[in-house]
Formats: C-alpha cells, structure tokens, sequence
C-alpha cells in the first residue's frame, strides 16, 4: 500500500514539473506537448518516445543529439511506472537549475 501511494505522489510530482516546463514553451509546443501527455495519445507518445530514444543513443550523427535519450524517457515515463521516480528526481533537479541560473541572471 505504501508504494501505491508514493507512485501516485511520483505521477502528481511528474505532472506538476510538466506543467511547469509547459509554462515555459512556445504556445503551439505547449499545446502539441498536453495532447502528446493525454492518455487518448499513447499510441504516438510510445512510438515517438522510443524514436527519441534510439536517436539519442545515435547521437553522433548528424540531425541527431543526446537531447533526445532524456526526452523520450520523459514520454515513456507516462506509461511505464517504474520510470516515474527517477524521471520526477530528474525534472525536479532540471526545474531547480533553471530557477538557480535565472535567479543568477537577475542579480547581474
């Protein structure tokens, strides 16, 4: 029962910190990226995370960039529980470096 609740606390962590970089995005990326998170759009989040994926361990490509592997670990983390606790640490950490280098630029 504790593990329940501490995935659902995971899921709403994960849901706050998307909300949040949403924020922050361009409207039409915003709004491609709340449809991408609907549970109606699994069957392209799934697809479109594991291309992330694999793009991202191709990096050295050309067009293709390590961005991608974090990327589709956040799209796959909407449906693969185990993925939520570490994805949510991850976002937190991202979240908490944003606001430390924007804190940062106001004070120079």
């Amino acid at each position: 029962m504790m593990e329940r609740a501490a995935g659902i606390d995971h899921r709403a962590e994960l849901d706050r910190h998307f909300a949040w970089f949403e924020s922050k995005m361009p409207p039409r990326l915003a709004t491609f990226v709340g449809w991408l998170r609907k549970p109606s759009s699994r069957l392209v989040r799934i697809p479109l995370a594991i291309l992330l994926i694999v793009g991202g361990i191709f990096s050295f490509l050309p067009i293709l960039g390590l961005w991608m592997l974090p990327l589709g670990l956040v799209l796959l983390a909407q449906d693969m529980p185990f993925l939520e606790k570490p994805i949510a640490r991850m976002l937190g950490w991202l979240e908490r470096k944003w606001k430390e280098r924007q804190a940062a630029k106001r004070v120079q």
